[in-house]
């Protein structure tokens, strides 16, 4: 790297540092059209270019994803100037699996969240998936496109292993969801050195394939970063892009909001 790029990325990193220390975004609760509430952390921005749905992986309550890669990046989006909605699990779960992440259940609770950033702001709104939250932003996606701009997949899963309790039924990941009728533009980022055995960088081919009536559709891999504190499927890993948070925040601004 230049002594210029060195310089950029330092800047960078210190932006999303500060960003990161804003504190938490505003609870919120919507009712949804089957009767449950849906809350969700909610970064609120003056004159917002996007709004971004963000469902963070495992077993996807925001309790139990403190450090997720999404938790983490979410003030650093919101100062950026998207309106951000960090979804946590409606009243009536306290865990998703795959099987719920693709319910029709899901998707009608996740509608009452989009319209929530679009009567805040006319603005296009986008789902952001990372881990297993990239069955729940896939399948969204693909059920409720009228109501998105685009979709944004890291770190996504594509592979199952025995005993893995949140991909049980789902060998293929999100490549076994119907991909092929997503419309939208759609922006894949993985971390070249992800070791996890269910999100493999390989794959991300494989499905920006599937995207064939995607008008846009871009794969990047990121690189860098500072060694692991977790294990390989873990945020503090190369899996949530562990110290280069801002190059994936910087790829997904870029992509939205060219």
């Amino acid at each position: 790297m230049t002594l210029r790029g060195m310089a950029i990325a330092a800047i960078a990193f210190a932006l999303f540092a500060g960003a990161a220390q804003a504190g938490a975004g505003e609870r919120v609760s919507v009712n949804t059209s089957r009767g449950v509430s849906q809350p969700f952390e909610f970064f609120a921005t003056d004159t917002p270019k996007a709004g971004l749905v963000l469902f963070v992986g495992g077993d996807g309550s925001l309790g139990s994803n403190a450090k997720n890669f999404l938790t983490r990046i979410a003030g650093d989006l919101a100062g950026n100037g998207f309106l951000v909605a960090l979804v946590d699990m409606p009243s009536d779960k306290q865990k998703a699996n795959a099987k719920f992440r693709i319910s029709k259940k899901h998707a009608g609770d996740i509608a009452a969240v989009i319209k929530y950033l679009k009567g805040t702001s006319d603005v296009p709104v986008w789902l952001v998936g990372t881990s297993m939250g990239t069955f729940s932003a896939a399948s969204v996606a693909i059920k409720k496109q009228k109501l998105i701009s685009g979709l944004v997949l890291t770190s996504s899963v594509t592979r199952s292993k025995p005993g893995h309790k949140y991909t049980a039924g789902f060998p293929d990941g999100v490549l076994g969801l119907n991909l092929q009728k997503l419309k939208k533009p759609v922006l894949i980022i993985y971390h070249r050195a992800d070791a996890c055995s269910i999100t493999p960088p390989a794959d991300g081919e494989k499905i920006k394939s599937k995207l064939k009536q995607s008008p846009r559709v871009e794969l990047v891999m990121v690189d860098g970063g500072k060694p692991a504190k977790s294990d390989p499927c873990k945020a503090l890993s190369a899996h949530g892009f562990f110290g280069v948070e801002w190059k994936a925040v910087d790829k997904i601004e870029s992509f939205i909001a060219p």
